[in-house]
């Protein structure tokens, strides 16, 4: 995962835990629910960036075995 995206994924997943928290505090379920809904984009951020590393992962053992062949 790059580490501009791992910040990214980061900084929205605490964004949302501090969202959900004040929500919490508050009795406001439509900010909690905000609040997860940010965490849960959080989680999709890392799901792609992981993605992403393991198609490149891929891409770089063919090419290895290509070049070995």
């Amino acid at each position: 995962m790059s580490t501009e995206g791992k910040v990214n994924a980061t900084a929205k997943n605490l964004e949302g835990k501090a969202q959900e928290a004040l929500g919490n505090l508050t009795g406001d379920t439509e900010m909690q629910l905000e609040g997860k809904g940010k965490q849960m984009q959080a989680s999709a951020m890392n799901l792609v960036d992981n993605l992403k590393d393991k198609a490149a992962n891929a891409v770089e053992a063919i090419q290895n075995t290509i070049d070995k062949a």
